[in-house]
């Protein structure tokens, strides 16, 4: 019960047009199952071998949201199991989405992952190399961009505003111009302990595990997300 209760308070303080996506890496079906019986629909996963274990135990009523770096070697496990890739990070692994797509006839929905706070532990594409890679997604016939997603630095209140205040700067840049293949729908940012803060500053997208499903352990040590 605690999960439901979890949910439905998260749920209490949300808008209409913030998407709530359940952060399930390393959780039970069992668990899984709780959420999606309390509404939830959504849920994100960071690995693509325990993604697609998860799959077929709930059918196509579940979005399944793939929000850890991708490897491009894996692209070709996800497709047609995946409702939103959170995690486009480079020319690179663009130009193997488009291939596995484009073989099987799907079309991949992505976000592009900016490492705003310039952080070498965490993936991400640099500001001076969004351009580029935007260019290049305007030349793909099986890849649509659907807007941004980041992961910002740990920090205090004042710095994770200004953070999610960038990532919001462009977003509304982009959302100005015409693209092919790119249209700014979701703003993706915002975790357990800010999302908050994420969605006073234009987050529609926020993506919560610890605050669903309570504390997770890794070889008896505890790991927030």
């Amino acid at each position: 019960m605690l999960i439901e209760e979890n949910i439905h308070e998260i749920q209490q303080g949300l808008s209409d047009n913030v998407k709530l996506i359940a952060v399930s890496k390393t959780r039970s079906v069992e668990e899984i199952n709780e959420a999606y019986k309390a509404g939830v629909r959504d849920f994100g996963e960071n690995k693509v071998q325990e993604l697609v274990a998860k799959y077929d135990a709930f059918g196509n009523d579940v979005r399944w949201h793939l929000i850890g770096h991708l490897q491009r070697n894996k692209v070709k496990y996800i497709v047609g199991k995946v409702w939103l890739i959170h995690s486009l990070d480079s020319i690179e692994l663009l130009k193997e989405v488009e291939k596995q797509y484009s073989k099987n006839n799907a079309i991949a929905n992505v976000l592009i992952q900016i490492n705003i706070g310039r952080e070498d532990s965490k993936t991400g594409i640099k500001l001076e190399d969004l351009q580029g890679l935007i260019e290049e997604c305007e030349k793909c016939s099986s890849v649509q961009v659907n807007g941004l997603m980041a992961i910002i630095p740990i920090g205090n209140e004042e710095n994770c505003r200004n953070y999610f205040k960038e990532m919001k700067r462009i977003y509304d840049e982009l959302s100005k111009k015409q693209y092919k293949n790119i249209i700014m729908d979701y703003l993706s940012m915002g975790m357990s302990s800010d999302y908050e803060l994420a969605i006073e500053e234009g987050s529609n997208v926020i993506r919560v595990g610890e605050g669903i499903f309570g504390k997770r352990i890794y070889n008896n040590k505890q790991e927030e997300q």
